[in-house]
């Protein structure tokens, strides 16, 4: 497959030195990524603030969102991480009455089951959705655990354990045919594939920035379908989701419209300026080239695991599967800090070691990893 992306390769410094292959939990840095963090340093130590240009970085960045998502800026909110974000859903929620069920899935990432466990003291009801005992959830378990009492049903789109992608327009579709709601995190695959929020009719979804939005930790968005919106009164909030925030008014609680009345209070400017460099580099792409790049990737990796032996904890099927692709490895955090010595930057989980490519990787980058994982396994 021809190498459609080495002009922007060039963007990232680090690649002429180590093959960075660990967008599951820290992308490379780009140049107009570090340059948007220097450009917002440099306003500051001479300008001493510039709220107006800060306010308009963040707001920047929520439309670079909206587009990779098919999304209107209007419809975005934003906050430090997706457990916040979540935190603040569960607190526009009130769990009364039978319809209190909130499914989650057991392959989800734990800070999802843990924002719902916490909201079982207002009356919430958490069901876990077993795995089919290779870390992925067949379709049928959401039609056993989805009914009449479901009030939310709270998923990853791509794990981040193995990189098991879910059919997240069909287990919508569940959700809604039981007059329930469906919250998406995104994290581990938006920036990676097409996402197209009305088209799978999408209630609410979020992602942070540092992964495969080519950004930095700090900063999270997120999607609330409009029409929706309005129902929502979040508990957790801040002036920034008043309808007026410079009116400074103490004594009155209204709620702005759209998804801005889930933004609580200053947010991370610098994190934002960053967030909106790396998603403009994004955009400027053919997304479809980008995930047909990281599925071609996805099954060079599968192919060299299997003929090195290598256990494989992810999918065999790439149309099962994001980018990421786990690999069991004992001790895989020690491995971690091998593979690094040897100039592979891969992230280790639990007993997996994960190699999560982005379009700016190549073959060769992706067969060799596997290579090297193969002596430590």
């Amino acid at each position: 497959m021809t190498f459609c992306f080495e002009k922007e390769r060039a963007l990232f410094p680090i690649l002429t030195r180590k093959a960075q292959l660990s967008s599951c939990s820290q992308s490379a840095l780009s140049e107009p990524v570090a340059t948007a963090i220097r450009d917002y340093t440099t306003s500051w130590l001479e300008q001493g603030m510039d709220w107006v240009g800060w306010v308009t970085e963040v707001d920047g960045a929520k439309a670079e969102f909206a587009r990779l998502i098919n999304a209107d800026p209007s419809d975005i909110a934003v906050m430090s991480c997706v457990s916040d974000i979540t935190s603040s859903i569960g607190s526009a929620f009130e769990f009364t009455g039978d319809k209190n069920e909130v499914v989650v899935a057991d392959i989800d990432f734990p800070s999802l089951g843990h924002v719902w466990l916490a909201h079982e003291r207002k009356g919430a009801k958490v069901k876990f959705v077993p795995d089919n005992g290779k870390n992925c959830i067949d379709l049928e378990a959401y039609r056993e655990a989805i009914n009449e009492r479901t009030r939310l049903v709270s998923i990853s789109h791509v794990s981040y354990y193995n990189g098991f992608k879910q059919d997240i327009q069909a287990i919508a579709a569940l959700a809604h045919s039981h007059d329930a709601l469906i919250y998406v995190d995104a994290y581990q695959s938006v920036g990676s594939m097409q996402i197209d929020v009305v088209r799978d009719e999408i209630d609410l979804l979020a992602c942070g920035a540092q992964k495969f939005l080519l950004g930095c930790p700090g900063i999270a968005f997120l999607y609330v379908r409009r029409d929706l919106a309005k129902k929502f009164q979040p508990s957790n909030t801040g002036w920034f989701g008043r309808v007026n925030p410079f009116a400074f008014d103490i004594r009155h609680l209204d709620y702005a419209d759209g998804a801005r009345r889930f933004d609580t209070g200053t947010a991370p400017m610098i994190n934002a300026c960053a967030a909106r460099a790396g998603m403009q580099l994004l955009n400027s792409l053919n997304m479809a080239d980008v995930e047909s790049h990281l599925r071609f990737l996805s099954d060079i990796a599968l192919q060299e695991a299997k003929s090195k032996g290598l256990r494989i904890a992810s999918p065999l099927d790439v149309n099962l599967k994001g980018a990421t692709t786990a690999i069991y490895i004992h001790d895989a955090q020690t491995v971690e800090r091998k593979m690094a010595n040897d100039g592979f930057i891969v992230s280790a989980r639990n007993d997996v070691i994960r190699v999560a490519p982005h379009f700016y990787n190549t073959e060769q980058e992706v067969a060799a990893a596997m290579n090297a994982l193969a002596r430590y396994a």
